[in-house]
């Protein structure tokens, strides 16, 4: 057989000891023998597996032993597969390991993940319907699909394998992960965002949280047809992005932000200079002028970091037309109100809150927490000459997610932010599939941004939205 370059030598014989020739039979009388158990003709330097699984592990370990790694990381996954499907087969034959062929396919597969991928997760990465994985443990891998968290099939061999995963993913940016360094943030190569846990912080073992990166292209038409929003709702999203309305978007993790965000910034004119600044890279912008920023975490020595604040103010001096922030968490919200407030209209970000004014009082803490030492309304009147409009988007419990909330900030009136819903979402019942329903209440009167609609000529189709969403 001619072996693969990538394959170490095999032994192409099983030495098997001599079997002795039964002696010839005595001519004397003998008693007769008890009756003999059944002996299986086995040479003895062959180990009987016990079990399937006691099977694939020797399998795994006699087939790792032969493989050269740097040969088999030059092949790709498609031709790699099959040199060790090949390599799997032979050792299952030479030592008589009885294996169908579904379970070699299938070690075969997982030895190319382990090699190339990501060991379990890597099927899961590859399936387009999954949108988070969640490893609790070697044996526990949560996902969640359409919306839904469960419990999937993947199973780790064992806390080290889940370690050597995550150690492969953080060697991949240059970072380490150890005791010494219990936590990493990270992107895999198709943009998926990854947090890991290592021990001794982690008590069952090394926790990965995977948010994956969608390849769709998501647009208004996608969310209506998900029933994310109505179509007059998207119509009107559309008028204010092309009106270069200042935007928040609000809302609970894995709620559907930055989804929501890639469909607005869709409507914006390839012709304008857009700046995006975000911890981990998920904005799928499709101009052709776009500058691409992230943060970076400090070293090993704790120096080098660079945040999003940093990145906000030199942002500021590179000339945008609109800034796009991903997610503000801290005191970039004061940089952020100052960029909304000096001509960089259009600008969007996204924050956590649970409704639309507790989003107000959030990016009023965490100016504060930039240590201002601004009053409370003063902070107030810098949100309200920057926001225009606050979507609140909501993940319920049947899984979809929706916009719930179409904010405008209206003004200040003494201390109190004035807000109007143009949209609110109320629910109406469930539906026999399990879904929610509800419907849309319209708000009345003309917006506070009305002459910038009228600037960009977006006013007439703001009414006709407006009237067509009230029948």
């Amino acid at each position: 057989m001619n072996a693969s370059p990538m394959f170490g030598r095999r032994r192409t014989e099983i030495d098997t000891p001599p079997v002795a020739r039964p002696a010839a039979a005595s001519t004397s009388p003998t008693p007769p023998p008890p009756l003999p158990m059944p002996v299986h003709n086995v040479p003895v330097s062959i180990p009987i597996p016990t079990s399937t699984s006691d099977s694939l592990a020797e399998l795994r370990s006699l087939a790792l032993q032969q493989l050269d790694p740097a040969a088999a990381a030059a092949l790709s996954p498609e031709r790699l597969g099959p040199e060790i499907e090949k390599l799997v087969a032979d050792i299952a034959t030479e030592r008589r390991i009885q294996l169908n062929a579904r379970e070699q396919r299938q070690l075969a597969s997982e030895l190319v993940n382990d090699m190339l991928g990501l060991g379990p997760l890597q099927p899961l990465l590859d399936d387009e319907g999954i949108a988070d994985i969640m490893v609790n443990g070697p044996d526990r891998v949560f996902i969640e699909r359409q919306g839904r968290v469960t419990l999937s099939n993947v199973k780790f061999r064992d806390a080290q394998h889940v370690a050597n995963i995550c150690q492969r993913i953080a060697s991949a940016i240059g970072r380490r992960i150890d005791e010494s360094s219990p936590m990493v943030d990270a992107r895999l190569a198709d943009g998926s965002r990854v947090n890991i846990v290592f021990p001794p912080l982690a008590l069952d073992g090394p926790y990965v949280s995977i948010r994956k990166f969608t390849r769709r292209k998501i647009d208004f038409a996608r969310l209506v047809a998900l029933g994310s929003m109505t179509a007059q709702v998207a119509r009107v999203l559309e008028i204010a992005s092309r009106s270069r309305l200042n935007v928040i978007i609000s809302g609970g993790t894995g709620s559907g932000k930055t989804t929501l965000m890639n469909a607005l910034s869709r409507m914006i004119d390839p012709a304008e200079r857009v700046i995006t600044i975000e911890d981990a890279a998920e904005l799928q912008l499709q101009q052709p002028h776009v500058v691409r920023m992230e943060t970076r975490p400090p070293s090993l020595e704790g120096k080098g970091e660079v945040t999003q604040r940093d990145l906000v103010r030199n942002a500021l001096r590179m000339r945008p037309e609109r800034i796009i922030i991903g997610e503000v968490r801290g005191g970039e919200a004061f940089d952020m109100l100052q960029a909304m407030n000096t001509g960089h209209d259009g600008s969007m970000s996204t924050i956590h809150a649970n409704n639309t004014r507790d989003a107000l009082t959030r990016i009023e803490n965490m100016v504060q927490m930039g240590n201002m030492g601004l009053p409370s309304k003063a902070i107030k009147t810098q949100i309200v000459g920057a926001v225009d409009l606050i979507l609140q988007v909501e993940r319920h419990r049947d899984g979809g997610r929706r916009v719930t909330q179409v904010t405008d900030v209206v003004g200040l009136e003494g201390d109190v932010v004035i807000l109007n819903d143009i949209f609110q979402f109320e629910f109406t019942g469930e539906t026999p599939e399990g879904r929610l329903s509800g419907a849309y209440k319209i708000g009345r009167g003309r917006p506070s941004f009305w002459e910038r609609l009228v600037y960009f000529g977006m006013d007439r189709a703001w009414v006709a939205a407006m009237e067509e969403a009230n029948w």
